[in-house]
């Protein structure tokens, strides 16, 4: 991204305007009673994440970073989100949705005239629009967030979007070599790259094989029907124990009916399409099916070499195509299609190695643990990243269809806990050289 004042201001408006197409999109597709109702207590009411996007961006662009008063000083704890849990939301004195929108277009109006005025340089939170991209990525974040939601929520169909495009991967490898030896990990000089992608470090990662694309469904069957979820030699003890106390035997949103196994997505039920990548399974589910598969899931370093490093010239690339940013030939990203193409899509994406389908169609599960880079540096605030470091949570890369563009990267790192289904993941497998 270049450093210059204009077309970086081009930049983040355009981000911030992308993100809020989206979030209205997804929150003018459905009744008020819709937004205001809570449709899993895994997540939020819509309504909740309509006027938290706002706050967090009335708290750092107006009040951080041009030190107006607060507009609304009454409803920052309401909207705190490490103060209410998700399931307790809903008694909150919420915002009403017309309110809501009120506010947001309140917000966003002075927004827009901070960017225009505010100089984008001396200090760090507006070093190269760093604020103004931070808000960008959170709203697209929550965006997939109410994605998930509307997964979630049982009713009518109530987002459309055409199907992904369809590439001829016949003759496509199995899997990819990827050679030993260091690569440039991370960033340094990513201006809206988040803290816990920073800083860039030297990994030596020895050789090792990774999927080209990512497992697909017809595979993941393959497992189920061979009695996978009945086998506990398959599970870590916590996922056996999530298999038994849960009586799970598919993915999430997956039933056998009449001799087929169908889907729900986004309150449409179809035939599973066995050429897809796999999605809703947990890490515990995708951590069996690679020890079934006599395989193993890759760490997160080996996840990142494999999508950035270019072996013949060395060099550690922004994306797997390069440098460029996302184009709807490289990557299934931004909500463009709901859900994800079929395995072996995006030649124009490919790493340097040929593996495919690294950024966009699904985020993939890797074996890591969520852990700060050596060097790390908390910033802006220690609740983004540094309080959930540790092995509770594991490190997923690559975005999903539903991820935004200015929310993905190479480096961009996911965490969750390993038992989340309802979140869009896959996974791929590796195997050591």
């Amino acid at each position: 991204m270049t450093a210059d004042p204009t077309a970086v201001r081009r930049s983040a408006l355009d981000a911030l305007t992308a993100a809020r197409e989206r979030t209205s999109a997804l929150t003018d597709c459905v009744e008020d009673s819709e937004l205001t109702a809570q449709h899993s207590p895994l997540m939020s009411p819509l309504v909740w994440d309509l006027a938290h996007i706002s706050n967090q961006e009335e708290q750092w662009l107006l009040r951080a970073v041009a030190g107006r008063e607060a507009m609304r000083p009454e409803i920052d704890s309401v909207y705190d989100a490490f103060e209410h849990p998700r399931a307790t939301r809903p008694s909150l004195p919420l915002l009403p949705p017309a309110e809501a929108r009120r506010y947001a277009s309140e917000v966003r109006g002075r927004v827009v005239d901070v960017l225009e005025s505010t100089p984008l340089h001396g200090r760090p939170l507006v070093d190269a629009g760093f604020a103004f991209g931070m808000i960008a990525q959170h709203e697209q974040q929550h965006d997939e967030t109410m994605l998930i939601t509307h997964q979630l929520r049982s009713g009518p169909v109530a987002l459309t979007a055409p199907a992904p495009p369809r590439t001829d991967s016949a003759g496509l490898p199995d899997e990819i070599l990827v050679p030993g030896g260091p690569f440039t990990m991370g960033t340094s000089d990513e201006p809206w790259a988040l803290d816990n992608e920073r800083p860039a470090h030297q990994r030596l990662v020895p050789a090792f094989h990774i999927d080209t694309t990512p497992v697909t469904n017809g595979a993941f069957l393959r497992f189920v029907e061979d009695g996978g979820y009945r086998d506990e030699r398959w599970w870590a003890e916590q996922g056996w124990d999530l298999v038994r106390g849960h009586e799970l035997s598919a993915p999430l949103f997956w039933r056998r009916e009449g001799g087929q196994w169908l889907r729900r997505r986004f309150g449409a039920v179809e035939p599973v399409a066995p050429g897809e990548p796999v999605l809703h399974v947990s890490w515990y589910e995708a951590d069996a099916y690679a020890r079934w598969a006599g395989r193993r899931l890759p760490s997160e370093a080996e996840w990142e070499k494999a999508a950035r490093h270019d072996p013949a010239t060395g060099r550690t690339h922004r994306y797997p195509w390069g440098d460029a940013d996302p184009t709807p030939e490289r990557a299934n990203l931004g909500q463009r299609h709901l859900g994800p193409a079929p395995a072996g899509s995006y030649p124009e994406g490919e790493s340097p190695l040929g593996v495919r389908q690294l950024i966009g169609d699904v985020w993939e599960w890797t074996s890591s643990d969520f852990l700060p880079y050596p060097g790390f540096a908390a910033f802006p605030y220690r609740e983004y990243s540094e309080v959930f470091f540790g092995p509770d949570h594991k490190v997923l890369r690559g975005g999903a269809f539903s991820v935004g563009e200015v929310a993905c990267r190479a480096t961009f790192r996911n965490w969750d806990l390993p038992v989340r289904r309802q979140i869009f993941a896959g996974f791929r497998t590796a195997r050591d050289a």
